[in-house]
């Protein structure tokens, strides 16, 4: 026989202790494969909108889906997932010929190699993308929040690129570049460009961009017909490469 008390103190007092957690620390699905280092909160809700997340066992595609920490069991790629406390954040100074992703399927070397051997063990992940002929600046980090304000457009996070041309840009498309380049997938934002130096080839040029269109800055140079000799990130967000060594790392603050 169950006895239900008329007492409503002793009712409450009865809660299962999952109810008391779900309303203090209950969060999305997302935010919490963030902050277990599993990727940025943009790509932790494509994984789960592409069903490789699971909750308690069971699939999830759910991204408005919460989840309670210590109680729901969240798993990834057969793993469960806890959240970390440590959040790391280092800068690599990417070689050219590196690719900015976790796992490359033609087996290039990826910027995962520079992780340190103390920092094998986090979820470290690549901030936003380089390209592979790309060098300088790139994040890696197990902070999903800041992975998250860096990467996102509604943050207008930007970045700085020293940029060898070829050519030298006219008047007319500096013009162009501060006020913004048409191209397929859209017009640009307005770029800063400071023309930094002139070579027996063409122009070094600094461009800051609050933008992470792929290869944003290389299209736009190739619709002002200039080709990008050598493009190196100087810096991204309040993170700059500095005098770090090319193929080396740097554990950054958080900022």
């Amino acid at each position: 026989m169950t006895y239900q008390s008329d007492n409503p103190e002793l009712i409450d007092s009865t809660k299962t202790g999952r109810e008391e957690k779900s309303q203090a620390k209950s969060q999305k699905l997302a935010a919490f494969l963030a902050h277990g280092g599993v990727a940025s909160r943009r790509r932790a809700e494509e994984l789960i909108l592409n069903k490789k997340v699971k909750v308690n066992g069971q699939v999830e595609n759910n991204v408005a889906r919460r989840v309670i920490p210590g109680l729901d069991v969240v798993e990834y790629q057969g793993k469960t997932i806890t959240i970390q406390e440590e959040k790391v954040i280092l800068a690599i100074n990417k070689p050219p010929g590196v690719v900015s992703t976790v796992n490359d399927p033609d087996g290039k070397p990826t910027v995962m190699k520079y992780i340190p051997p103390q920092y094998q063990d986090l979820r470290l992940f690549p901030v936003g993308r380089l390209d592979e002929l790309s060098e300088g600046l790139i994040l890696l980090t197990n902070d999903g929040d800041l992975a998250y304000k860096l990467s996102h457009p509604k943050y207008q996070s930007p970045r700085t690129y020293q940029v060898n041309i070829t050519g030298r840009l006219s008047s007319t498309e500096l013009r162009c570049l501060q006020s913004g380049i048409q191209l397929k997938d859209g017009r640009t934002q307005g770029a800063d460009v400071i023309v930094v130096d002139e070579t027996n080839s063409g122009q070094i040029l600094e461009i800051t961009i609050k933008e992470g269109r792929h290869h944003q800055i290389r299209r736009m140079m190739q619709a002002l017909n200039h080709e990008v000799l050598r493009l190196v990130r100087l810096s991204h967000g309040p993170y700059e490469l500095g005098n770090l060594p090319s193929g080396q790392w740097r554990l950054e603050k958080s900022k």
